[in-house]
């Protein structure tokens, strides 16, 4: 019998085998972690979700955490027991965000346009479409528009006690007018 391993993030450990009896093409999947197999209740649904496009409407970023007409579009709030939340946010040229922090860290993954991220002290970075930047837990730092491209992105965080941002200062302009270290021309 051939066995082969499955791990998904955040996700109990799939095991898929093959019956001897079954051609290599066609495969079983067994449920190995104990709370896949226990029966639905109100504290572990059972039940596939789909949020449908165009069923989140766009909301204009807070003054006190964005600078300038940023979008934000929450594709997925946080839903117990999973502590993880993700939205797309496009920022127009020379938009951003203000300085932050997230307590489990945050993942972009760049879908379009040009944008920039920078860590407190680190220089600024060039990030494009196509782009997947991994930010650290606590790490303060922002993202935004390079000045000329709009750049948009799919940001993915989970939140501890209920909050998944730590909101602080303004980017200064003279702060995000640096030079961005990175830059190259698009493929």
């Amino acid at each position: 019998m051939k066995t082969i391993f499955l791990a998904f993030l955040c996700a109990p450990v799939m095991v898929c085998r093959a019956s001897p009896t079954q051609s290599a093409e066609k495969t079983d999947l067994v449920a190995s972690a104990p709370d896949m197999a226990s029966s639905p209740s109100a504290e572990n649904p059972q039940t596939i979700e789909i949020m449908r496009k165009g069923s989140h409407v766009p909301t204009k970023g807070p003054g006190q955490y964005f600078t300038g007409s940023v979008q934000v579009k929450q594709r997925f709030p946080a839903k117990g027991p999973s502590r993880v939340s993700g939205g797309v946010v496009t920022f127009e040229p020379g938009d951003r965000s203000a300085w932050h922090t997230h307590p489990f860290g945050q993942i972009l993954i760049v879908t379009a346009g040009i944008g920039r991220v920078q860590a407190w002290g680190a220089p600024i970075q060039e990030i494009r479409a196509g782009d997947v930047v991994r930010i650290p837990p606590h790490v303060k730092h922002w993202h935004g528009a390079s000045p000329t491209t709009a750049m948009t992105h799919l940001a993915i965080q989970g939140a501890l006690e209920g909050s998944a941002v730590d909101w602080m200062e303004q980017v200064t302009d003279e702060q995000y007018g640096s030079t961005a270290t990175g830059s190259r021309k698009p493929k």
